[in-house]
């Protein structure tokens, strides 16, 4: 994720030893078992572990890591870049990476479990001039295809660059309680865009996500809102041309009829606000 971290910085750091090489815990060779790459182990660890509000059964994942483990190790040796014939299309592509930062992010989590937060995750060096959470988005260099690499370059120079598509934003998990919720499903080539369509109308259908206060004559959206604001300005204008866009007009197409008349009419004059961030893990076994 993309929280205001310094350009320049963040390429000096790529440099600099200390990082943290994420790397598979099973000496087992694992191989594609079709000709195009499949994410059935990750369907399957989180199918077992993943519930309905998107919490994360750590432990269960701690104790029994073999499909987790598995996945991860095909990512690490397997990507659209190092194996492009195995991702034909640029809805294989995405899944892929989508999947793939999912998979690093439990990967991570799992490597210091337990923990109550990502911020638990620091970096080698007392960089007190950096976000908090340096030591987890950078300074964990999981791998992808044979390239050893950071959260926040897989998002923000792969994910991003690569695809003019927002609703990443809604499908991406950054174990976090704030973060969209995870699926308890893998993400699939073949039916990728209703995925991620339904994930963005979830992410908005929740109070957590997007408030109306009609009192205060206040829309309140998630941080990530403002983060991405451009992603998804940018994207709204390239689709309807001849219109300024704003968040309210992206945040209208991902809700039910009547709210999204609300949110264009009543409240089309109110201020925006932004819901900030709750950085606890999304643990089922952690205290509310």
């Amino acid at each position: 994720m993309n929280y205001r971290f310094n350009r320049i910085i963040v390429l000096l750091l790529g440099f600099m030893s200390g990082c943290t090489t994420i790397s598979p815990s099973f000496n087992q060779a694992v191989e594609p078992s079709t000709e195009i790459f499949s994410h059935d182990y990750l369907d399957n660890a989180l199918h077992h572990t993943v519930n309905g509000e998107g919490r994360v059964d750590y432990t269960a994942l701690k104790n029994q890591p073999e499909d987790i483990e598995a996945y991860f190790q095909l990512i690490s040796r397997y990507s659209p870049d190092s194996h492009p014939d195995l991702f034909p299309s640029e809805q294989d592509r995405l899944a892929y990476w989508i999947n793939a930062y999912n998979a690093a992010v439990i990967k991570i989590v799992l490597t210091y479990y337990p923990i109550a937060g990502i911020e638990e995750v620091t970096p080698p060096f007392p960089f007190f001039f950096l976000s908090d959470k340096t030591g987890f988005f950078i300074f964990q260099r999981p791998t992808f295809g044979g390239i050893t690499t950071s959260l926040y370059y897989l998002e923000n120079s792969v994910i991003r660059e690569r695809f003019s598509e927002p609703r990443v934003h809604f499908a991406l998990n950054c174990a976090s309680r704030s973060c969209p919720r995870l699926p308890n499903s893998a993400f699939t080539a073949t039916q990728l865009d209703d995925q991620l369509d339904h994930e963005a109308r979830r992410f908005f259908a929740e109070e957590r996500n997007l408030k109306i206060d009609t009192e205060k004559e206040t829309v309140f959206l998630s941080s990530i809102l403002d983060w991405y604001r451009d992603d998804f300005v940018d994207w709204y204008e390239a689709q309807y041309p001849g219109k300024e866009a704003t968040l309210i007009d992206y945040v209208a197409l991902y809700l039910c009829e009547d709210k999204a008349q609300q949110l264009r009419t009543e409240a089309a004059n109110y201020s925006v606000e932004f819901i900030p961030y709750d950085w606890r893990l999304n643990d089922q076994h952690s205290a509310e």
